[in-house]
């Protein structure tokens, strides 16, 4: 079994063992994501990136990818298949020998 199967079935065993499934349409996870996206931006709030707590980080950051897959999960997608499709696009969009060490976006190298 792979690890983000077990993890998505201990999210969903959490989630039905309190009856929250009721919750988790797709518009509420996405928006559930970009509200602990934004606790997670928050740890780094008024303070340079070495002073935020790794602890605060974890947690956050936590809650961001169960979310995530959550909502992979009620979609029916393949997360590790979703994430190498990704990848493999970045990689024609951005080949190395144009992108090395540039923060530009694709349409500007």
């Amino acid at each position: 079994m792979s690890e983000i199967k077990t993890i998505t079935d201990a999210l969903i065993q959490f989630r039905d063992d309190r009856d929250w499934a009721q919750f988790h349409n797709p518009k509420d996870l996405a928006l559930a994501i970009n509200i602990e996206a934004g606790e997670l931006l928050e740890a780094f709030l008024w303070k340079n990136a070495e002073e935020a707590k790794p602890e605060k980080i974890k947690e956050e950051l936590a809650d961001v990818l169960a979310y995530a897959f959550l909502l992979a999960h009620r979609m029916q997608l393949d997360v590790s298949s979703i994430v190498l499709e990704k990848i493999a696009l970045n990689n024609s969009k951005y080949p190395v020998d144009k992108s090395k060490g540039s923060a530009k976006k694709y349409n500007e190298l």
